[in-house]
């Protein structure tokens, strides 16, 4: 059966079709062609007309002027639009006439590092000229690195070893930072939060090195389709950039589906789970040898739908039917394999996080499953398109789940599919990040006079280190003076200390993966199952000074799910309005969180089959928060009983939090909400949105600024929710909340709106 034939099918079959709520076409669209600049030199012409290449799209052409004429530019296309050839066609240029002339690349995972290698090395062969290329990461061997550092042409990296490998050894650098003509940044649209504010101290740092050597880079940044990146790529990188974003490559056409699962309890707003309608249909398309990818917002949900997968295409293996999962904390011999079989066809479905929606080369796939609303809207396009990449026909399937967020999407898709995609939203100034990054700097070259005149409020942390004994300040300069090596100290994708190793025990206590800091209480807390590639392995011993987590092989048919508590404290307000007995703020705050239990869910059932108690290490994380004080007789006001109000306050903090990532155009998972019936700091009953990053980057001022649609939003949505006293798409179940918990929180939110600040 074709994919075509599938379709129809969808459209026809009362087993598939009742469930799809919202069903859109794309029409196919041509491509639109430019000749190639006359100053392109002719081999590079000639090596692009051996592969069939004989003209540009547009937007290639267009990116390709403005970096000759040396303008920094960002590049806005969507997946498959031929972005490479954008900066690789002027860099290659640039060093067939000027040999000296050096360039960096940087892209955010060694899985895109290697792919682009692979295309770079084709195009070099092609013109048969002694372009050095390069890739200088983790798994680079020692014995190669003196010849990438004196010899490297192209020298390609990811902004973690750039930090920590590159520009703290700037001196055994010379060639490639006195001569560094271009810097390319590819997937701007994933630096956002607190990666993006790392990377834009990266930069500085990076721009402060290259002008003592002499040289002062062009920038070339690439992006998925965002709400504002000129102003993401400019925050980035220092200054200005100009914006291309006439795309004038192909596609075919493209089906986008929104799929809801039935109803299975309707008081209590139950629907059938989302994995395994994913599963089922997944299943379907396997069956017809249609290759698909799964993608998964959690490496739990990836583990559970694989292992449904190979039991239900069990039968199918020796007929052509090969599936595999990927992930963080898979090992990289492990990913490249996996990649490989996708692009020749021998992997027929992968089931993956967002690891790999990014662009690495992964052939073209025809179906893309989409298990929950990702967290972005960038991320919901990058993951559908995955499938149709060479202009066939494609087919994206959005499987809602039964939160709040999944629903809202399901009664209001123009939010997915005609509204602007996010802001990418970074703070470069965060105390924390600059401080760190500060430090770094200092170890790479001292601060003068004009540095710290360039650089706002530098002085005072510069002060603030000397005083610590960190810098020495002599004269008009601030020089490093402490033994510690200061990179080795600072992770760009989070504010944690290292990662856990996991061990299995069963074979020589030989690596299988790894955990983040934050994320192990939850994955690896004793007594857990952890799942890798679909086999099971049980955590026997959590060492968290050592931060080791040592397992052995098992076979269950259940998995864990861990439960935290979290508590919050206000440090500081940054900006407040009153109105009436109700106040509103935001600022610093500090949020403890422990994981006080897990639960045993039973494979395919979902049904919980047994606990334990957790005792683990409390963790503490500073960040920032936008909080909603009422008045203290708020529940006499709206008529709700003193056994009731607390339910109805939680139900209300649960339905802001779950909607609130919408209106400030986040990742979900970057906001969390409580709710207080008396607040310490507040002495009223509040609600609180936090940062669930370390330090913020400004989500909760912008909270702040845009409350009114947000509570109108939920007000809305909660009227229109089917539910009697509370579910899982709206306030959450009444179990929970209690029987008051939804009307309650409708009662509130109708108190908000009527005392709406002037």
């Amino acid at each position: 059966m074709t994919l075509d034939q599938i379709i129809d099918r969808l459209k026809s079959d009362r087993k598939y079709n009742r469930n799809i709520v919202h069903w859109k076409t794309y029409p196919p669209r041509d491509a639109i062609y430019e000749d190639f600049p006359q100053q392109l030199d002719r081999r590079i012409v000639a090596a692009l007309s051996e592969k069939g290449i004989t003209q540009l799209y547009s937007h290639q052409a267009r990116t390709i002027q403005l970096i000759q004429n040396d303008r920094d530019v960002v590049v806005v296309t969507p997946t498959a639009s031929g972005k490479t050839l954008c900066y690789n066609l002027p860099v290659l240029d640039r060093i067939l006439k000027q040999p000296d002339t050096r360039a960096l690349y940087l892209f955010p995972t060694k899985a895109l590092s290697q792919d682009q290698l692979g295309e770079l090395y084709d195009m070099i062969q092609k013109l048969d000229v002694d372009i050095k290329t390069y890739t200088f990461d983790g798994d680079t061997p020692h014995t190669a690195r003196r010849a990438i550092r004196s010899a490297g042409h192209i020298v390609i990296t990811n902004p973690d070893m750039l930090h920590t490998g590159i520009l703290p050894h700037h001196t055994k650098w010379i060639k490639l930072f006195e001569n560094l003509k271009y810097v390319v940044i590819d997937e701007v649209h994933h630096y956002r939060g607190i990666f993006g504010s790392h990377l834009a101290n990266v930069i500085k740092r990076l721009r402060r090195i290259c002008k003592f050597y002499g040289s002062n880079p062009t920038f070339i940044c690439c992006s998925a389709t965002i709400a504002n990146p000129d102003e993401l790529a400019g925050r980035i990188i220092g200054r200005p950039v100009e914006l291309v974003n006439n795309n004038g490559a192909p596609a075919g056409e493209k089906h986008f589906l929104i799929y809801n699962p039935p109803v299975i309890n309707k008081q209590l707003g139950m629907r059938k789970s989302a994995i395994k309608e994913a599963s089922r249909l997944a299943t379907y398309f396997l069956r017809h040898r249609i290759q698909t990818i799964v993608f998964a917002r959690y490496r739990l949900y990836v583990e559970v739908l694989l292992t449904y997968l190979q039991r239900e295409l069990k039968g199918d293996f020796g007929r052509g039917v090969k599936i595999a999962g990927y992930r963080g904390g898979y090992l990289p011999n492990e990913r490249r394999q996996i990649e490989r079989g996708l692009r020749d066809g021998s992997i027929t479905g992968v089931v993956s996080t967002n690891a790999l929606e990014l662009g690495v080369d992964i052939g073209s796939l025809e179906v893309s499953i989409i298990v929950g609303y990702p967290g972005s809207i960038a991320s919901l396009w990058q993951q559908a398109g995955r499938a149709g990449r060479r202009s066939s026909a494609s087919l994206t399937i959005m499987v809602a789940n039964s939160s709040a967020i999944n629903q809202f999407l399901c009664s209001e898709p123009k939010y997915i599919l005609d509204k602007t995609p996010e802001s990418g939203i970074i703070d470069p100034d965060n105390l924390i990040i600059r401080t760190n990054h500060l430090k770094c700097g200092a170890f790479e070259l001292p601060y003068d006079e004009e540095d710290t005149r360039t650089c706002d409020g530098s002085v005072e942390i510069l002060d603030y280190l000397a005083d610590s004994n960190v810098v020495r300040h002599s004269g008009n300069r601030y020089h490093w003076s402490s033994e510690i090596y200061p990179a080795g100290e600072v992770s760009l994708r989070s504010a944690s200390p290292k990662n856990f190793v996991i061990l299995n025990e069963n074979r020589n206590s030989s690596v299988i993966g790894e955990v983040d800091y934050f994320s192990a209480p939850i994955f690896l807390h004793p007594e857990a199952i952890y799942l890798h590639r679909a086999d099971q392995y049980q955590v026997t011993k959590l060492d968290w000074e050592g931060r080791k987590a040592y397992v052995k092989e098992t076979k269950v048919d259940y998995y864990t799910d861990a439960e935290t508590k979290s508590n919050l404290k206000v440090l500081a307000v940054n900006g407040e309005t009153q109105f009436g007995d109700s106040r509103m703020s935001h600022g610093d705050v500090s949020v403890t969180s422990v994981t006080v239990m897990f639960k045993k869910i039973k494979f395919q059932t979902h049904e919980n089959v047994g606990s334990g108690k957790l005792d683990l290490p409390e963790l503490e994380m500073h960040t920032s928060a936008f909080w909603y004080a009422f008045p203290g007789d708020v529940s006499f006001r709206v008529g709700l009983g003193s056994s009731d109000f607390g339910g109805a306050l939680r139900g209300l903090a649960n339905i802001l939090g779950k909607i609130a990532p919408l209106w400030v155009m986040c990742d979900p998972r970057d906001l969390r909400s409580i709710s207080q019936v008396r607040a310490p700091f507040t002495e009223q009953p509040t609600i609180y949105i936090y940062e669930n990053i370390p330090g913020g980057v400004g989500l909760s001022e912008k909270l702040f600024n845009e409350h009114e649609p947000l509570w109108a939003a939920c007000l809305e949505h909660l009227r229109s929710c089917a539910c009697e006293d509370g579910c899982p798409s709206c306030v959450g179940p009444s179990m929970e909340v209690g029987s008051e918990g939804k009307s309650g929180a409708i009662r509130l939110l109708e108190f908000m709106l009527a005392h709406v600040p002037v």
